[in-house]
């Protein structure tokens, strides 16, 4: 038997997308590959349906540097709502437990922030994405299911109090600015427990994430509009290259007949490599014609080794 042709078509690019409320991130990454009629994508970090905002969306090749979007920081906007906390540690989560938070203060809140910023020990939530034994930690605690979690190390860069409303279920609007890996409920959980009043995420909007800011980015219905009746190439505009989610490594230019061994896998000597990094670091590898290859990484001997390739278009 033949081999069953794949669907869609070959797209390469990172999409910025508006995640909006009420679907989870894959949801949103189903809908956007359908709309660019794509055959590969992936998205670079989840958010849960409450949450809205910037998720970039890798398609094709790009998928292939996605983990650099994957270890960025993050920032976000939120609303931690007191004297409340749920099973999720947000607003979609039954409550658990109530407790009357009057007397929490704006300068109270401002003084208990400070304790959860720098490095930290964060607990993830149940209700997160990791993994236990093969299963999604969320989809356990949906069957009620609880399993001991390690506390593990996260950097909060910025933890700024934007907001501040009173009365017995006090609301603060923050920022924050977070390293990878860092759980926002877990964060205003810990700081209503730190108040003694206990808390959750009411509302969750991730503003950047990387190089990525929420300025450039797209919503679906907007993308469906543009879209209408006619061929997905329609939005291929919205797409950035291919090296965009490594944008933060340095970028060495080679001559385009290098390309032919970096390609074969080998490593390709160019002493400028010492102009913008040492032994160890990676660098985006571009040819003169404005190819782009791959992701090397300088060798201890004036050379870049290749460790992430594209498909060449030969």
């Amino acid at each position: 038997m033949g081999r069953r042709p794949k669907w869609g078509r070959p797209v390469d690019g990172v999409l910025l997308l508006d995640k909006p409320a009420g679907i989870t991130a894959n949801d949103a990454l189903q809908q956007a590959k359908r709309l660019f009629f794509a055959n590969r994508a992936g998205h670079t970090g989840a958010l849960d349906p409450l949450a809205t905002g910037l998720l970039p969306i890798c398609f094709g090749e790009a998928t292939k540097f996605s983990q650099y979007l994957l270890d960025a920081d993050k920032r976000y906007r939120s609303s931690f709502r007191f004297g409340m906390t749920t099973a999720s540690g947000d607003a979609d989560g039954d409550v658990i437990a109530t407790a009357d938070a009057s007397a929490v203060t704006e300068a109270a809140v401002r003084t208990a922030m400070a304790q959860f910023q720098g490095r930290i020990e964060q607990v993830p939530s149940m209700y997160s994405a990791l993994k236990h034994q093969g299963q999604p930690l969320y989809r356990l605690a949906r069957q009620g299911l609880e399993v001991e979690r390690e506390a593990r190390p996260v950097e909060i860069f910025q933890f700024e109090l934007l907001g501040f409303s009173g009365g017995s279920r006090p609301c603060a609007e923050v920022e924050v600015h977070c390293s990878k890996g860092t759980y926002i409920r877990s964060l205003a959980e810990d700081l209503g427990r730190a108040l003694g009043v206990g808390a959750y995420v009411e509302q969750l909007h991730r503003s950047a994430a990387g190089p990525f800011d929420e300025s450039g980015s797209v919503t679906l219905e907007e993308l469906a509009q543009e879209r209408g009746q006619g061929r997905a190439e329609l939005l291929d505009h919205h797409l950035l290259p291919v090296d965009a989610p490594a944008a933060g490594l340095p970028k060495l230019t080679l001559p385009d007949n290098a390309g032919y061994y970096v390609r074969q896998g080998q490593p390709v000597m160019d002493l400028r490599v010492y102009r913008i990094g040492t032994e160890g670091d990676m660098v985006r590898l571009f040819l003169e014609s404005g190819d782009f290859l791959g992701i090397g990484e300088i060798t201890d001997d004036g050379c870049v080794a290749p460790r992430r390739l594209v498909k060449s278009g030969d």
